[in-house]
């Protein structure tokens, strides 16, 4: 795990397939094959890194009811369809960590980005997007996710 640090996202177009549910159980080959797929057929650049937005606190809300959207940025002119949607998401400042690990360890993860969030005088400003580098590995039984953690942020 890396220090946390501050970073300006740039504004850009993210196509993207809600889900509710639990985190853990988002169907991601499914849902990135799909997007690639649309990527394709409408004849769009699509960004390398998938990403996910989550809208709901885990600890707060139910499993069941936790909200989520799957997407990828993307150049060009695109039209929602077969449950892709899109939308341009704002530039924006955000406090960022990247995260290799079992999916057990977010929790930590995202414990250490809040109090560097809290320390620099800042305060979140929109739900957590996880940026997935690279495909998860199984090393010794244990499945390794490579995510940069990024909370939007605004000053206190």
């Amino acid at each position: 795990m890396t220090s946390p640090k501050l970073e300006t996202r740039k504004a850009a177009n993210l196509a993207y397939i809600e889900h509710k549910g639990p985190y853990d159980k988002v169907p991601w080959d499914d849902y990135i094959k799909r997007l690639y797929g649309w990527a394709k057929e409408q004849k769009v650049m699509p960004g390398f890194y998938p990403m996910a937005i989550y809208h709901d606190d885990p600890e707060k809300t139910s499993p069941e009811e936790c909200r989520s959207d799957i997407g990828i940025t993307f150049k060009g002119r695109a039209k929602e369809q077969a449950g892709v949607k899109i939308r341009r998401m704002p530039a924006m400042k955000v406090a960022t960590i990247s995260h290799k690990g079992a999916g057990t360890e977010f929790k930590s993860t995202y414990a250490k980005l809040g109090d560097w969030i809290e320390k620099k005088g800042y305060r979140t400003s929109g739900p957590p997007i996880e940026v997935y580098s690279k495909k998860p590995e199984v090393v010794g039984g244990v499945t390794v996710l490579y995510a940069k953690v990024m909370m939007p942020v605004r000053k206190k």
